[in-house]
């Protein structure tokens, strides 16, 4: 279980290198923050609600990692999608969160309650999968919040990122628009 989890996570960073160049990176921050909380927040909270590591458990927190993918897809997309609908660089961070956050959050929430109710409805291994998805989740909704849309706030004000280097995955090129476009420009 912990192979393919390995397995699965090499892939997904692959994947974000590839697609989103610069942006992958935080991608890459993201999943390695989420990873070690989510291993000491299991270590924490196991003893309290006597959780081990099975399984079941690490397909759980597979899971919950999927759908942190999910949320950068979302953000990174619509982010995307403001650029080519004529907006700047800079205000397609904000809008483009702005529009993917409900989205997010509902998506999370819905994966939350669902890891409540099984949690609450089932024994055994099945609780341990139940814990470690809503586990999982939780942690990469407060991280997609608190410092992923910062970090990629903070990366929009970089030369780098901010004028759409080609290595950025924010590039005229990629976007289908024009530099001046891109920058807000006339």
């Amino acid at each position: 279980g912990l192979i393919a989890g390995a397995l699965g996570l090499a892939i997904v960073a692959i994947y974000a290198l590839f697609y989103y160049r610069g942006l992958g990176l935080v991608v890459l921050m993201s999943l390695g923050l989420a990873g070690v909380t989510t291993y000491v927040m299991m270590t924490l909270l196991g003893t309290a609600v006597g959780f081990t590591l099975s399984l079941p458990a690490i397909a759980g927190a597979i899971v919950g990692v999927a759908v942190t993918a999910d949320a950068f897809i979302i953000y990174f997309e619509r982010i995307r999608d403001e650029i080519r609908e004529g907006r700047s660089l800079r205000s397609s961070l904000e809008s483009g969160w702005k529009k993917a956050r409900s989205t997010i959050f509902v998506a999370n929430a819905v994966q939350i309650l669902s890891a409540i109710v099984l949690y609450v409805l089932a024994v055994g291994g099945v609780q341990g999968f139940a814990f470690s998805l809503g586990l999982t989740t939780f942690i990469n909704l407060v991280l997609v919040v608190f410092f992923t849309k910062p970090v990629v706030t903070l990366l929009g004000r970089t030369k780098f990122f901010g004028e759409g280097h080609k290595l950025s995955g924010l590039s005229p090129d990629k976007m289908g628009v024009s530099r001046e476009r891109l920058l807000g420009r006339r």
